[in-house]
């Protein structure tokens, strides 16, 4: 099989990444190690920035988020039992974020793929990348039983921290900058409508808490929890107990409970690989990067490398310039260590340490005070999360 683009992932970024070279006219193979009702139901992220959201239109992808999606103008940070409402379109020249699940994401790009674009191949898993400094790339993969080799002009890696592109970088070219972190978010999806019509981010003594949706109806919220916690060790009543205390407010707001239909425990980490490139084996999305969930980036800059991909590419088969290819991963990484930073930021900012002093927890309200009372903090922090330039 031969193709110029392999794409290890049908993750949001390889399926997109295949959109966007279908629609300037470039052919690829998307290699998915998962089925397809994998793909379609694993939960992730469910916030989109700005810059997300144009480019999802732009690709023609973007009619049933358009349809389905809820538009945010605004978070609202909760501390010390107080309530300040962040206002992005006032603070941002109008840019806001879009709640719409990655599940639905990929349903969406899927659909298209299937329909217009090149091969999508599902329980295809990829083996290995081979001789990627060369001009001629190659994915050995094992799909309906047998092994086979996709030869590419270029591979781009969309598989994930796990995968087998970021292996494929040799180890004395590479650099690691990694963090993790004491706790974790236990998560829960529940059917009852959302008790808030924005994303509530709430620092409390006991830990952090956050208030978020899938729908009008389903509502999805997460609890900071000790690194390790198994979450079928909380009782639904107890994570619904522990929420109600994290969100209190002193004007008496009111967390309504429903029946618990999924639970779960993500671990929070900070990591970065560079070179984000070897030779034509580009690395995008977790293959790459991964940050602490609570900036809302971890989708959105796997949207941030595919589309610079996919821009320099198209540049390179109009002019036969490189320039951008060759830019590739310093361009990338720009965006992803200010995403790292943002991340870690509002990380530090919301989470209470196992081993914080009091010292500390003042330190924590003073910058929640600081943002809810200077105009620059607070579009700092509206600027970071409804996303930075994909330019």
């Amino acid at each position: 099989m031969r193709t110029t683009v392999g794409i290890i992932g049908a993750g949001p970024a390889g399926l997109l990444l295949a959109r966007l070279l279908h629609n300037a006219g470039i052919d690829s193979v998307v290699l998915e190690s998962r089925d397809r009702e994998y793909v379609e139901h694993r939960q992730r992220a469910g916030i989109l920035e700005q810059g997300t959201v144009d480019v999802l239109r732009a690709a023609g992808a973007g009619a049933r988020m358009d349809r389905e999606g809820l538009r945010h103008d605004g978070i609202e940070l909760r501390y010390d039992r107080k309530r300040h409402r962040v206002d992005f379109p006032a603070l941002t020249d109008g840019r806001s974020v879009m709640v719409y699940a990655q599940t639905e994401v990929c349903k969406d790009l899927i659909a298209l793929q299937l329909a217009e674009g090149g091969p999508l191949l599902f329980e295809a898993e990829a083996l290995a990348v081979e001789d990627p400094d060369s001009g001629s790339p190659r994915v050995r993969f094992r799909h309906e039983g047998r092994e086979d080799v996709l030869e590419c002009e270029y591979v781009v890696g969309c598989d994930g921290f796990w995968g087998v592109a970021r292996t494929a970088v040799p180890a004395e070219l590479t650099r690691v900058f990694e963090r993790s972190y004491p706790f974790g978010w236990l998560g829960i999806l529940a059917d009852v409508p959302p008790s808030h019509d924005e994303l509530v981010y709430a620092r409390h003594d006991r830990g952090f808490a956050l208030l978020s949706m899938r729908s009008p109806s389903v509502s999805r919220l997460y609890l900071q929890v000790p690194d390790g916690t198994d979450a079928e060790a909380w009782s639904d009543e107890e994570i619904w107990d522990e929420l109600e205390r994290r969100f209190e407010t002193a004007d008496g707001w009111k967390l309504d409970r429903g029946p618990i239909t999924q639970k779960s425990v993500t671990p929070m980490r900070s990591y970065v690989h560079e070179p984000m490139r070897y030779g034509r084996l580009f690395l995008a999305g977790d293959a790459a990067h991964i940050v602490p969930p609570t900036g809302a980036k971890g989708l959105n800059l796997a949207v941030g490398d595919v589309v610079t991909f996919a821009r320099a590419l198209t540049h390179e088969k109009e002019t036969g310039s490189a320039q951008l290819l060759d830019a590739y991963s310093e361009t990338c990484l720009r965006r992803v260590w200010q995403a790292e930073r943002f991340s870690y930021d509002m990380t530090t900012l919301l989470h209470r340490s196992p081993d914080a002093t009091p010292f500390e927890d003042r330190l924590q309200l003073a910058r929640l005070e600081r943002i809810a009372g200077a105009r620059s903090a607070e579009t700092d922090l509206a600027e970071g999360y409804t996303g930075f330039p994909l330019d």
